[in-house]
């Protein structure tokens, strides 16, 4: 349990007794919730703990991270309160060949619930990221551990202007939304991923289903895009869809190609 004071009054601690309260009702897979006051990385926590044998169902918030990671290792931080920084441990129903999805399922559990509570046009950029507009609102971060897989969510919420990491950054309180509150948000955003990821086993009709729902809430496709490829390699056209395991499709000139793990840039 977090406690003491933040010097900063607009940014109070998460209540954790409240948050494991409401988090444990029926048909919510979430068995257990910690918050704690600082630690190096969510995800890298988790991961240590799925080793050691935790049950599916942790969810772990940290108020601050100070060696949080996005895609490609890169480096990610915000002032102590200011956002919302969790990772969640499941064990998928679907086979491993559909595990592409989930880094998309929890995309759309994210972006759903804040368009809907905090009253804003919320889209996605394939693969992992949570946009108003062009801004990067929210990141997400899908890591394998056995059976098991670890997702992280980190969401700018009070961050203002002359705190972002970088110009292309947003926050909730900047984009004007009509709630500010943590445990407002957090409580919408782990029902949203848990009602994205119940029952989500790679049959034709559900897939069919989410295929439908992310196209409809993606930025990327339609877009001229560059994808930043694993060793280098990098591949520009335009993003036509996403195929049945998940991955971005892209027409070249000379032909389509599937990215199933890049780092994607919207040209125009």
């Amino acid at each position: 349990m977090v406690s003491g004071p933040y010097d900063d009054l607009d940014r109070p601690a998460l209540r954790e007794a409240g948050l494991r309260r409401d988090l444990a009702g029926p048909g919510l897979p979430w068995r257990e919730l910690h918050v704690v006051g600082s630690t190096g990385s969510t995800n890298a926590d988790v991961a240590a703990a799925s080793r050691a044998g935790a049950a599916a169902g942790l969810v772990l918030v940290a108020e601050e991270q100070t060696a949080g990671r996005g895609r490609q290792d890169r480096a990610w931080s915000a002032p102590r309160g200011s956002g919302l920084t969790f990772s969640v441990l499941v064990e998928p129903v679907a086979e491993p060949s559909w595990w592409g999805w989930l880094p998309l399922l929890a995309g759309l559990g994210v972006a759903g619930p804040i368009a809907r509570v905090c009253g804003l046009d919320v889209t996605l950029k394939w693969p992992n990221d949570v946009l108003v507009g062009d801004r990067k609102l929210a990141g997400i971060l899908a890591e394998r551990v056995g059976d098991q897989v670890v997702i992280g969510v980190g969401i700018n919420v009070s961050l203002r202007p002359h705190e972002l990491p970088v110009p292309q950054a947003t926050s909730l309180e900047i984009e004007g939304s009509a709630v500010i509150d943590r445990e407002t948000v957090l409580r919408a955003v782990l029902r949203g991923i848990a009602q994205r990821l119940d029952g989500f086993d790679g049959s034709p009709a559900v897939l069919a289903s989410v295929r439908a729902d992310y196209r409809s809430r993606c930025a990327t496709l339609g877009r001229e895009v560059r994808a930043n490829l694993p060793g280098g390699r990098v591949v520009e056209g335009i993003a036509s869809d996403v195929d049945p395991t998940g991955r971005l499709l892209i027409e070249r000139s000379d032909g389509l190609e599937a990215v199933a793990a890049a780092d994607v840039i919207h040209l125009r």
